[in-house]
């Protein structure tokens, strides 16, 4: 099998141009944070899956998000999900940055109110079928909705904080968004973050790479990026 786009970017990483920190798993105060593990980016009738779907499948994201969640469940590390919602009243926000407005404008992760479940099975702001087992876990930590891409607005921060957790191995949707949003707050509030780059994607559009600026930015904050592969290694033997 050929090399896919986040192998040949972290083989020629062999020989870095900047150094490479490492991150090493310590039991008891390592999470695994996933951002958006939801429908409308993951699944073939998602809103967004015509602008992500290339890189979903080039990366195998679904099978290697799937890989990695169950991995922490199987070995006790925490798992942590930080999901993406729009209530009724979002969409009365009086300006909205670029993607926010095509989100807003493909009713992406809508729901009929923050206290209502009404039409969420099966929907688009609903957990990718192949996920839920991780994430209805009894253990697993489920956040309240971050609002545009970043954590600062949700808990969770707090609730690492409130399990003692101080390194995050960080996956999820969308690469340049969302999951560069989260890698750095976590790092603006002292964490210490690996990110698994190809338990993700992003959106290519003419002109714009979403997953060739999520790689440089991930090089050049985190402490390291992994494959998968690595990843649930490092943890299988933590």
């Amino acid at each position: 099998m050929s090399q896919n786009r986040v192998e040949e970017w972290l083989e020629d990483l062999g020989q870095p141009a900047l150094p490479v920190p490492g991150f090493e798993i310590e039991a008891g105060r390592t999470a695994v944070v996933i951002t958006d593990p939801q429908n409308d980016f993951l699944h073939p009738d998602g809103v967004a899956f015509g602008a992500v779907g290339e890189s979903v499948n080039e990366n195998n994201t679904v099978a290697n998000l799937t890989s990695l969640m169950n991995t922490a469940v199987e070995t006790g590390m925490q798992l942590v999900i930080s999901p993406h919602y729009y209530f009724p009243t979002d969409h009365g926000w009086k300006f909205e940055g670029t993607l926010e407005k095509l989100m807003h404008d493909i009713h992406m992760y809508d729901r009929p109110g923050n206290l209502s479940l009404d039409g969420f099975e099966g929907s688009g702001a609903d957990w990718l079928e192949q996920l839920k087992p991780a994430i209805n876990h009894e253990k697993t930590i489920v956040c309240s909705t971050h609002k545009v891409y970043g954590p600062e607005n949700n808990d969770l921060v707090l609730q690492l904080q409130k399990q003692k957790i101080e390194k995050v191995i960080l996956a999820g949707m969308s690469a340049n968004l969302c999951v560069e949003s989260h890698l750095r707050e976590l790092v603006e509030r002292g964490f210490e973050c690996a990110v698994v780059a190809d338990a993700t994607a992003a959106a290519k559009v003419p002109g714009l790479d979403g997953m060739l600026a999520a790689l440089i930015n991930f090089t050049m904050i985190a402490s390291e990026v992994w494959t998968t592969s690595r990843a649930t290694d490092k943890m299988a033997t933590a």
